[in-house]
């Protein structure tokens, strides 16, 4: 199998890309602290794409619920991004800031990205590879599994909705 490895600055942020695993990333988070994937190996993920302003933002109750319920069973990852209707202008700071204040969020949530467009973040890409789809809107989900399947859902499948909590 052919595996394809880069070092890629973005932003702030520097990590690997490859075509082989979500666990090679190396992802900034909301703090600027360097998230390495590897510490994931082994786990399901849950990884949304996020916005402050969005008629979709009560979703982030669900995804703490989640969180809390299933935290044995899911990783859940947010990834704040303004790439719909203008709907997360916050820095890393204020999105931190809202996040806790307003739905006591304790999972991870990383350093805002672009999840589409020519800026797409690599984790996107890589996503988008496994996949066929890249988020339609904020709040989609992508699930992705220790063996490397990856499923999509979209922002209006909500993250304790049968469909998610039955692939868990």
């Amino acid at each position: 199998m052919k595996l394809l490895s880069l070092l890629c600055l973005f932003g702030s942020s520097v990590f690997f890309t490859s075509e082989t695993s979500v666990y090679d990333f190396k992802i900034n988070s909301l703090d600027g602290e360097l998230v390495d994937f590897a510490q994931y190996k082994g786990k399901t993920l849950l990884i949304v794409n996020t916005a402050s302003e969005c008629g979709y933002t009560p979703q982030y109750k669900d995804l703490q619920e989640l969180h809390e319920l299933h935290g044995d069973k899911v990783v859940v990852l947010g990834f704040p991004a303004n790439n719909f209707g203008g709907q997360e202008p916050g820095t890393n700071e204020q999105i931190e800031k809202f996040c806790e204040a307003n739905y006591g969020v304790a999972f991870q949530m990383f350093e805002k990205i672009s999840v589409k467009g020519d800026d797409q973040h690599p984790l996107y890409q890589w996503l988008k590879e496994k996949t066929g789809q890249e988020p339609t809107w904020n709040f989609c989900k992508y699930l992705v599994k220790p063996d490397g399947s990856v499923t999509f859902f979209p922002s209006k499948v909500k993250p304790l909705d049968k469909e998610i909590v039955d692939a868990l």
